[in-house]
């Protein structure tokens, strides 16, 4: 089951931190980052692949379901 971070309703770059957080404590543990903004969807995509994850992701309605894995 991976670590489910809700970053719904922040805007950027919040959801970044978030999601920095829970990979630098769960470092080779899958991650899921709900949001509801493309930017945030784009600047934790590129974070997250920057720093050697890859992202899934999907569309939930208005929201989106982002899945990072090593």
């Amino acid at each position: 089951m991976p670590k489910i971070v809700d970053a719904r309703g922040r805007s950027c770059p919040e959801p970044v931190i978030m999601t920095k957080n829970a990979l630098e404590s769960n470092p080779d543990e899958p991650i899921q980052v709900l949001v509801d903004s493309q930017v945030a969807v784009e600047n934790i995509t590129r974070f997250a692949t920057g720093k050697g994850y890859t992202v899934d992701r999907e569309k939930d309605g208005e929201e989106y379901i982002l899945n990072i894995r090593k």
